[in-house]
């Protein structure tokens, strides 16, 4: 087996990826290696978006694995990795495009040099006519940081699961947590046991692009979801989340309070805003902010 052997790995739920593998499956076949594609499914609600992804079972080197039960994201990039076969895994999410005709060969070029995790962001596409969606500003206004010079300076905390290469052993000792049952933060734990186990990570240019965007409010219960698991996990996550290192940055107790009052009493009216046409990116924050606070007994 060859040392750039490659298994890309990619977790599901509720998306239709055919296109994603399709392209995949064309570069790893320009690349004249040993490579699999595989995509796990995370026991999607939705039938019809099952029975699609069926058509990853005819690409070649690929299949599609239909789970019964919802594992979670952690659990599912686990199961991935434990069916795999090859040295190096590939992480990719399923709801994301790829426009570099070299996507794969330059993930290739680092096989060799590198020991542990190769990570190589996301950009975010000009779709003017998004201008209305809530993530989309948000990822947009963000964009500038994701450069690879950004990312390196705190490589550990910067460290994101959408688009990441690690070498098999190194995933074995630092695999995903599988507390976390829901979406969110389980990436950002990742980077400090990273970190904690001493593998290497290095953050290159080499993105995969967001052009896939919930609507408003599916986005502001996705944010709603991820405060919650933020705030379980608090402890865990304590020098690797901005909006905690924010919160624990107010040392003056009047503040925070003022701020849970504000969310009381302002949340729903802001709310409605960040669910309707023209969200607020200073809103959101505000209401991210208030949002966390609340779910502060004290």
């Amino acid at each position: 087996m060859s040392k750039q052997s490659l298994s890309i790995l990619i977790p599901t739920y509720n998306t239709v990826c055919v296109k994603l593998v399709q392209v995949l499956s064309q570069q790893a076949e320009a690349l004249n290696v040993d490579y699999e594609i595989i995509v796990s499914d995370d026991a999607s609600p939705r039938s019809d978006t099952v029975a699609a992804n069926q058509a990853i079972n005819s690409v070649p080197l690929s299949r599609f694995i239909a789970r019964s039960t919802n594992i979670g994201s952690a659990a599912n990039r686990n199961y991935l990795a434990s069916v795999s076969q090859y040295p190096w895994l590939l992480f990719i999410d399923c709801d994301v495009t790829i426009l570099n005709p070299q996507f794969l060969y330059t993930y290739y070029t680092y096989m060799e040099q590198h020991a542990g995790v190769v990570n190589g962001g996301i950009a975010v596409a000009d779709m003017p006519e998004m201008k209305s969606n809530l993530r989309y500003r948000y990822e947009k206004a963000a964009e500038a940081a994701h450069t690879a010079a950004n990312r390196q300076h705190n490589k550990y905390q910067e460290f994101r699961s959408t688009n990441f290469m690690i070498r098999r052993e190194a995933f074995a000792q630092c695999p995903f947590d599988e507390r976390f049952t829901k979406s969110g933060y389980e990436d950002v734990l990742f980077g400090k046991h990273l970190k904690q186990h001493h593998i290497a990570v290095l953050h290159i240019d080499n993105p995969v692009v967001m052009t896939e965007f919930e609507q408003n409010p599916d986005y502001i219960a996705k944010t709603e979801q991820n405060l919650r698991t933020l705030y379980q996990f608090r402890d865990d996550l304590r020098g690797y989340s901005r909006l905690l290192t924010l919160v624990q940055g107010i040392h003056i107790p009047a503040i925070l309070w003022l701020i849970r009052l504000w969310h009381l009493m302002f949340g729903a009216t802001e709310k409605r805003n960040l669910c309707g046409f023209r969200p607020l990116l200073s809103l959101f924050r505000l209401y991210r902010l208030g949002y966390f606070l609340s779910l502060f007994k004290h």
